[in-house]
């Protein structure tokens, strides 16, 4: 049953193609909004908290911080809404979900930058 559905999953939900990006990183998510009969553009910087899931199910965590209040957004990754993802910094963490960042003010909340 499970092949059956990850059949279904690579045939027919369509793949997008986005930079490699894990926690720690931050990155920017442009993407699509209706209101009414008009459509915009808005985007979403913040630090990516995890990455979970796989294949057309596969879903990102953004925080970003909103004056002294932290805003976390969850993107699925084949959401037909999302235009595009950049990669503004590489961050060094040692963790694969950094639910410990959302406790983190001031100096602490920063994360090194991997330089290439």
């Amino acid at each position: 049953m499970e092949g059956l559905i990850q059949y279904v999953e690579n045939e027919f939900v369509a793949k997008k193609e986005f930079p490699k990006f894990s926690a720690g990183d931050t990155i920017t998510v442009y993407y699509e909004i209706k209101e009414g009969e008009k459509t915009r553009t808005q985007f979403f910087k913040g630090v990516v908290i995890q990455r979970r899931g796989s294949g057309a199910t596969e879903t990102f965590t953004i925080r970003k911080m909103s004056g002294t209040v932290g805003v976390e957004r969850i993107f699925p990754v084949n959401m037909p809404a999302l235009q595009k993802v950049e990669v503004n910094k590489r961050g060094k963490v040692r963790r694969s979900r950094i639910y410990y960042f959302r406790a983190l003010t001031g100096k602490k909340a920063r994360i090194k930058e991997v330089r290439k």
